[in-house]
């Protein structure tokens, strides 16, 4: 019993004595931790009073700089407004002078006037036409020679030009006519086609709408009609029809519509190949019919649509060299006169109704606007509409692609003379070159340099009004002194 009490106060006591132990351990950590604080604290404001210091002598430093500053700006400020001053005070003399010199000359100008008895306009004109008395003679040389030389420059451009794309060309130049008769073995075929009564004629011109003149012209029957498609039809029809022999009303009707089918593909075709051939790719079918329709049509004995293509590659050729739109200038030459093809049909100019034709198939109106002014119908919008008109006049003017006959071509002839033979001073007027140029002699002693150049203008658009002319015409003024004296 007693043991046990012994055993459970040693047990007591060591707890007690460990407790105590573990105590003193904790306080001795607990100083040495507030140490380490103490020291951490210290230096912390010893690096913070560091910083601070620093802070200190770079803001003295700075503001010793902008104070420095400061000084230099308020000199170069005192400096700025002396200078001002200065020249304030030379602007007020400037002016003073000014005035005084305006003063000066008024003066002047109105002793002068009083001396010489003019105004300053009365002067001044006066010295325009002493001027242009003593140097009109060289003014005119002058005038004469810049136009000379810009007339020169301008031509060897053109002409580099123009050779640069009719040299390139590859298109048949030969004439063609095309024919409205069809010729016959004997004189005995015209009974057959006349038949009994008339019969047979009759049929063939009910079905075919022409007119065919059977005692017009011998060893031939000529077909007579507004519409080159329908003559075409026509000729093909009795053509057939003479070298079958067989030749009745029945026959006739089947032949006429025999020939309609194989002239309307032969238009599709004409037409196909056309755009093909000139690299066009997007028009309406129904265009290009329509387009096909002009190898039946002639101008001036010209094939239409065969100037029409070769007018495409001129226009290609052209506007390749001058830098515009090709497929634009290629396309509007190549319909430039696609109203040819129902003129007969519809009211209005070929021009007119080519521009309906188009719009109505959805063209691009840049097409439009290059085909419509080839004649000067309207103003010129684009390069590409002075391409065309430019390669119209090419393809219609070169040798050889145009007839006329002789009536006709005498009568142009006198046209052109005798418009220019009525203007005063005119002398003798010629044409040359089938028409395509007038010379014109003038007086010299009432026509002078300048009045020529004025004359030549006048002529030419006088021509352009009043006469009907394929291609251009050139106007060419001759003004010619001639002094003669004898030696005795």
């Amino acid at each position: 019993m007693h043991l046990a009490v012994i055993i459970g106060s040693a047990l007591a006591l060591g707890i007690i004595i460990g407790y105590a132990a573990r105590m003193v351990v904790l306080l001795l950590q607990k100083n040495s931790l507030e140490l380490s604080i103490s020291e951490r604290l210290l230096a912390a404001r010893e690096q913070a009073q560091g910083l601070i210091d620093d802070a200190h002598l770079k803001a003295d430093e700075l503001y010793e700089r902008l104070a420095r500053k400061e000084e230099l700006l308020d000199g170069r400020q005192i400096e700025l407004d002396e200078r001002t001053a200065f020249l304030e005070g030379k602007k007020e003399e400037l002016i003073e002078e000014l005035e005084t010199v305006e003063q000066l000359r008024s003066e002047h100008e109105a002793l002068l006037m009083t001396l010489a008895g003019y105004t300053k306009s009365q002067a001044r004109d006066l010295l325009i036409k002493e001027t242009q008395d003593q140097y009109q003679e060289d003014l005119e040389v002058r005038s004469r020679k810049l136009d000379a030389q810009m007339r020169e420059s301008l031509n060897d451009k053109a002409k580099n030009i123009l050779v640069m794309a009719i040299q390139r060309l590859a298109v048949p130049t030969a004439n063609e006519l095309t024919t409205s008769s069809v010729v016959i073995p004997n004189e005995e075929v015209k009974g057959k086609i006349i038949g009994k009564e008339g019969r047979n004629i009759r049929t063939f011109e009910r079905f075919s709408g022409v007119e065919l003149l059977v005692d017009e012209t011998p060893g031939a029957i000529v077909v007579s009609c507004f519409d080159p498609v329908r003559r075409a039809i026509a000729v093909e029809a009795l053509r057939v029809l003479v070298e079958d022999g067989r030749i009745q009303p029945a026959r006739i009707e089947e032949e006429i519509e025999s020939a309609k089918q194989k002239i309307h593909e032969t238009i599709k075709e004409k037409g196909a190949a056309a755009v093909y051939e000139c690299g066009i790719y997007n028009f309406d079918p129904r265009l290009v019919a329509i387009l096909g329709r002009l190898h039946f049509r002639t101008s001036y004995g010209q094939n239409v649509l065969q100037h029409s293509i070769e007018m495409a590659h001129i226009a290609e050729m052209l506007a390749a060299e001058v830098g515009a739109d090709i497929y634009i200038a290629k396309a509007g030459a190549l319909v430039h006169d696609l109203g040819k093809a129902l003129d007969h049909e519809f009211e209005g100019t070929h021009v007119e109704i080519g521009i309906k034709v188009l719009r109505r198939f959805n063209t691009d109106e840049r097409i439009v606007n290059a085909m419509k002014s080839h004649h000067d119908d309207v103003p010129h919008e684009s390069l590409e509409a002075v391409i065309v008109q430019t390669a119209d006049m090419i393809s219609g003017a070169r040798p050889g692609a145009r007839r006329d006959t002789a009536e006709l071509y005498l009568k142009r002839l006198a046209e052109l003379e005798g418009l220019a033979s009525r203007f005063a001073g005119v002398e003798k007027a010629y044409a040359l070159q089938a028409g395509r140029e007038i010379r014109i002699f003038v007086h010299p002693e009432n026509v002078s340099d300048f009045e020529a150049k004025n004359l030549a203008r006048t002529i030419a658009l006088s021509i352009e009004t009043e006469l009907r002319y394929p291609g251009q015409i050139k106007v060419t003024i001759i003004r010619e002194t001639r002094i003669i004296d004898y030696a005795r």
